[in-house]
């Protein structure tokens, strides 16, 4: 398949890892709601060939043989059949076919734009699995560094009570810190498992034979993004851009179409035919049996009352057009207010980071008080481990902020149908250069000291 030419993919023994932007190519194929949206795509190319055969002509075969019983002796032969093979060709339907034509070109492109609008939000739910899952995989690799000092805490303080330096209230609030930590490393790693199932649906993997096996990795890291848009730029575009309002506005121009088909049935309809047509002749002082022969003719129809079917046909499309107004409404409201709910987490994101990251390095101080006071008796082995427990705590946060902060980029990336490194579409609001933006990029440097006789 044309997706794994990208792919960092070693042996088929092996398992697949995949970057993000590899990740949403696979989606892209593999997808069951892609490949729904795929063939509604197919199926409405098959109506505009349907609706483009009203231009062309048609060829028709009719067929009648039957014989009749007198009551009375008659003159005239007792079998009847006719035969013919006709071509017809509309002269005018009144502007149904081209109306019926431009529906079905509509109706393409309505269904290109939900394909675009499904494949922009499959996108998005990949970024976010691919962050929850490298968030809750640095959780994991938090908690795991956190049990080993735990850990590693308990044995010293261990040998200290066997050296008679401390008592056992030491050993116990060692031991309780430990027991409180392993339920977090337990719940992340469960939340990681659970990414991987979630990541593995959006790519279209079938887990019901071998649940236990990962069918494939992740590459990369849980990274600050250092996107800047501009809220009023975001709004104009994903209001002129977002395939969900563009289907909204295709559902109006074919409700309109579509009145004019029922009002075509008002009109009069008219056809040309010719073709050959071989019937027997029943009365023989008129002629042979046998007859054939080239014929050719004009056919209209007028429906001069219907009971008031096309009235009612054309009062239902009048609602629906009335209905599709207001659909487009909601959905120029629900993109507005999905990009501002975007920009209101992203500013959430940005105050609480740059929060946590001054807490990370007051936290990893307080460690380093602590210990400190406590080599000089002025201080206690619970001041330790609250410290320890604030680094853990804080680095978490951070990370979760970051999180927050692709994520939203993402949903903002969704909202206005554009990838997130597009997203600094003002240049206006770039004003730092690419050099301090790398520089204050945040790499997962999440972790807890190794020991606590360390930062």
């Amino acid at each position: 398949m044309l997706f794994l030419a990208g792919f960092s993919i070693e042996t088929s023994a092996q398992t697949p890892a995949y970057t993000i932007e590899q990740g949403v190519a696979l989606a892209e194929q593999q997808n069951p709601e892609i490949v729904i949206a795929r063939k509604r795509i197919e199926a409405a190319r098959g109506g505009f060939i349907e609706a483009r055969s009203g231009y062309l002509p048609s060829v028709l075969s009719t067929g009648l043989i039957d014989q009749r019983e007198h009551q009375a002796q008659s003159r005239l032969r007792d079998d009847d059949y006719n035969a013919s093979v006709r071509a017809l060709e509309n002269v005018y339907t009144g502007g149904a076919v081209s109306s019926q034509v431009a529906i079905a070109a509509l109706n393409i492109d309505k269904q290109n734009c939900e394909f675009q609008e499904t494949a922009n939000r499959v996108a998005m739910d990949v970024r976010i699995a691919f962050y929850d899952l490298l968030l809750n995989r640095a959780k994991v690799r938090v908690r795991e560094d956190s049990v080993r000092v735990l850990e590693e805490e308990l044995k010293s303080q261990n040998e200290r009570l066997r050296a008679g330096i401390v008592g056992t209230l030491n050993i116990r609030r060692a031991e309780v810190a430990l027991a409180n930590e392993r339920p977090e490393l337990i719940n992340a790693q469960t939340q990681l498992k659970n990414s991987y199932l979630r990541l593995g649906e959006l790519f279209g993997i079938d887990f019901r034979s071998d649940p236990e096996t990962s069918r494939f990795e992740v590459t990369g890291q849980l990274q600050y993004q250092a996107r800047h848009p501009d809220l009023n730029e975001a709004l104009a575009r994903a209001d002129l851009e977002r395939p969900l309002i563009k289907a909204r506005q295709r559902d109006i121009e074919i409700e309109d179409r579509q009145y004019v088909v029922d009002q075509s049935e008002l009109r009069p309809h008219v056809e040309v035919f010719s073709g050959y047509e071989v019937y027997n002749e029943r009365d023989p002082d008129v002629g042979r049996e046998f007859n054939h022969g080239y014929i050719v003719g004009v056919s209209a129809t007028w429906h001069l009352f219907d009971g008031f079917a096309t009235k009612g046909r054309m009062q239902a499309t009048r609602a629906r057009r009335e209905a599709a107004l207001a659909a487009l409404d909601a959905a120029r409201r629900s993109v507005a207010s999905e990009v501002r709910s975007a920009f209101l987490d992203l500013q959430q994101a940005d105050r609480v980071l740059e929060s946590e990251t001054k807490n990370v390095q007051t936290a990893d101080e307080s460690l380093e008080i602590a210990k400190t006071n406590l080599g000089a008796g002025l201080g206690t082995q619970l001041d330790i481990l609250q410290a320890a427990a604030d680094v853990t705590r804080t680095r978490t946060t951070r990370l979760s902020a970051i999180y927050l902060h692709n994520v939203a980029l993402a949903r903002l990336a969704r909202a206005c149908a554009r990838q997130p490194e597009a997203l600094d579409f003002n240049p206006k609001i770039a004003t730092r250069s690419d050099k301090e933006r790398k520089e204050t990029r945040a790499a997962d440097v999440a972790r807890p000291p190794a020991k606590l006789s360390q930062r």
